[in-house]
């Protein structure tokens, strides 16, 4: 096999790309080791040493084991909710052939003309007459309208990519639409419904605004992105134990995003060799 003389600046740009990825997440976790002076003295000298003070000091300071808690609650019932409302959704949208459907599928896609900080005076509101105002339930409600359009318009697609066949022989065997709905659809489409979690985890994980409003700053309910900046206010400018805090709630952003990954692959290549 013959490389021409193109593959030469695109291996460049490619890692020139790489470490322009990799340079600021090692200056961003050598960091973490280091006291203020080292930061500024050395900034992109390896720590001298690897003890986990600023992880500690970060960790007790704002709590955070109680916030990763909370977030960990909230952003995982908020997924199953989305879940439990976007799969029966598409897969009605991702069935139906009629213009009532595709009116609807429409509607879905508005959502994401909506940007976010428009809809925080109305959800303020809606939160203290329904007396869940400073609550985790309102949260754990309000993420999944937020997720809606975006998780219902990903599975559709995917549903619409599985053979009408195979709901035809399902069918003539007597399986029911819900029988359908488990037996067929929902494990054919692990692809998009991992790809759905994915996406929908980093957007509940990282939220910050609705939480700060709607939870407020009590360290028995605050999330972790709430939690976070407190460091700031203890700690004044100690930016080793700043980045050390911002390292620990990263850490399940990681554990999902390796886990979800893995299991997507999983699922692509069985159903290639399915098909």
């Amino acid at each position: 096999m013959k490389l021409g003389k193109g593959w030469i600046p695109a291996h460049l740009l490619v890692w020139g790309y790489a470490v322009l990825l990799i340079v600021p997440l090692y200056y961003f976790l050598a960091s973490a080791f280091k006291s203020n002076e080292e930061i500024f003295a050395h900034p992109f000298a390896p720590p001298t040493s690897l003890g986990f003070d600023n992880f500690v000091t970060a960790f007790t300071s704002a709590q955070l084991g109680l916030a990763v808690v909370n977030s960990l609650l909230v952003t995982g019932l908020a997924l199953v909710l989305t879940l439990a409302l976007a799969v029966p959704a598409a897969f009605a949208l991702a069935r139906s052939t009629s213009r009532l459907a595709s009116a609807m599928e429409k509607v879905f896609s508005l959502g994401f003309l909506i940007p976010t900080f428009a809809a925080l005076f109305p959800t303020f509101l809606l939160a203290a007459v329904t007396g869940l105002f400073h609550s985790r339930t309102f949260m754990v409600v309000f993420l999944p309208a937020t997720a809606m359009p975006l998780s219902v318009v990903i599975l559709v697609q995917f549903m619409r990519t599985i053979p009408r066949e195979m709901e035809e022989a399902a069918r003539m065997d007597g399986a029911s639409t819900f029988a359908v709905l488990r037996h067929i659809y929902t494990p054919m489409c692990l692809p998009g419904i991992a790809t759905v979690l994915l996406l929908n985890f980093l957007t509940f994980w990282n939220e910050y605004l609705y939480s700060l409003v709607i939870i407020g700053p009590d360290p028995a309910q605050r999330t972790v992105q709430v939690a976070l900046p407190t460091l700031k206010a203890i700690t004044g400018t100690d930016y080793g134990v700043l980045t050390a805090g911002t390292v620990l709630t990263l850490v399940p952003v990681w554990v999902v995003y390796t886990v979800l990954q893995r299991r997507m692959q999983q699922a692509l290549v069985s159903g290639a060799v399915k098909m």
